[in-house]
């Protein structure tokens, strides 16, 4: 069994990751500052292969000490999604990048890196055309940018890497988010049972979290035929736009009312269609369809009160 490191464990992606992999008997260091959720890792504390350090990843002497101690490095932590990165562009530009050349100083023959990018730096995709991995990344935001920047850092200097290019990824977790477009989509629903929508044209590909975590667990158990590799991840069914999302979201819900604006802008310009062939090829495909996240999702915000403390 392997000994991971996993930067931003306490995250949406993180905390589910975690808890899949001392699930399947792996030690699990987790590195966060738990600035969202401060019980999003709870359950773990009792098994005795997790452990939690509250601390800074821009620390270098911890992170030397710490990719010294483990095989497999998955750097999650960052601040996630362009509205936070533009309030605190300085700390975006560290932490989502600082850290990532960091990493790559440190790093050793020995060390496994997977990486988390996002594919929003397709920006926006020609109309009829799938964006595979060799199209070219035109991202539009400063999140966008610092993520693919740490990717370019991520081929050059690391020996043995694997990148996924992420699908904007819904469902639940243990650090619950209602600020991704699906979840925003299912929370608004149910809470106002009202969806107001702007350029309803606007195209994304989707993931389930799980299904996230399940591609890493594939990658680890599969590294060799991996290896070396920049990989589009997200759910092929849902490659949609926001106006089919919301009738998706109606067939569940009945009482939702879809308006569409048509004289205003959505300031988010994202706007692609992409191909997942790659990574299918080499055998993994997502599973968890829009409509099982969709009424997931229902059921999570109808019935737990708790309020979803968000990135922005």
């Amino acid at each position: 069994m392997s000994k991971i490191l996993i930067t931003g464990g306490a995250g949406y992606i993180g905390s589910m990751l975690c808890t899949k992999l001392l699930q399947e008997g792996h030690s699990v260091t987790a590195v966060d500052l738990l600035k969202y959720d401060k019980g999003s890792l709870n359950h773990l504390y009792f098994n005795k292969k997790f452990k939690l350090i509250c601390d800074d990843i821009r620390k270098v002497s911890l992170m030397k000490k710490l990719i010294r101690q483990h095989d497999i490095i998955i750097p999650l932590a960052a601040l996630v999604g362009a509205p936070l990165c533009e309030k605190f562009k300085k700390d975006a530009l560290s932490t989502n990048l600082g850290s990532i050349k960091t990493l790559c100083k440190l790093a050793t023959k020995k060390n496994k890196i997977i990486y988390l990018t996002t594919n929003s730096g397709y920006g926006i995709g020609e109309k009829n055309k799938y964006c595979d991995e060799n199209s070219p990344l035109k991202p539009i935001s400063l999140y966008g940018r610092t993520k693919c920047d740490g990717e370019d850092l991520v081929k050059s200097k690391i020996k043995n890497f694997v990148c996924f290019r992420l699908a904007t990824v819904f469902g639940h977790s243990y650090r619950m988010r209602s600020d991704l477009l699906v979840n925003n989509f299912v929370y608004t629903t149910v809470k106002k049972k009202k969806l107001t929508l702007f350029e309803p044209h606007f195209r994304r590909n989707f993931i389930h979290v799980r299904d996230v975590v399940n591609a890493i667990i594939f990658t680890m158990k599969n590294f060799n035929k991996m290896k070396n590799n920049v990989y589009n991840l997200g759910l092929s069914s849902a490659n949609i736009s926001k106006i089919m999302l919301a009738k998706k979201i109606k067939n569940q819900y009945k009482k939702l009312q879809i308006k569409i604006v048509k004289n205003r802008k959505d300031p988010d310009k994202r706007d692609y269609f992409v191909s997942n062939k790659k990574i299918e090829k080499k055998g993994f495909k997502a599973k968890i369809s829009l409509e099982e996240g969709i009424s997931e999702l229902i059921q999570i915000f109808t019935n737990d009160k708790n309020k979803v403390i968000n990135n922005y």
